[in-house]
């Protein structure tokens, strides 16, 4: 799914702090709802964990930034070492007792 473009709308309530669910749309039309899990850090970089709501276990992780108040964006990992290292991470949190 990396190699497709994506569009994000965030289904944010303005009355609600946190934003809950996203949905990416991809360039062929097809659109998955994601949870966002959180944001994290790894060398001074923002990345995303989504969870699709599709019924799978996957994790969708991918780079974040901010550009404004209530938007950011979503970046493709394109490196194969810089998403190992996101993906290590993420995994490293997600354990952490």
């Amino acid at each position: 799914m990396s190699e497709k473009e994506r569009k994000v709308t965030d289904d944010h309530d303005e009355s609600v702090e946190d934003i809950d669910v996203i949905t990416l749309e991809f360039d062929d039309g097809e659109e998955i709802e994601c949870e966002i899990m959180g944001v994290f850090d790894v060398d001074g970089k923002e990345y995303i964990a989504l969870i699709p709501n599709d019924d799978t276990d996957d994790v969708y992780i991918y780079g974040y930034k901010e550009v404004g108040e209530d938007e950011f964006e979503l970046i493709d990992i394109e490196d194969d070492e810089e998403f190992k290292r996101a993906a290590e991470e993420f995994e490293r949190i997600t354990t952490e007792d």
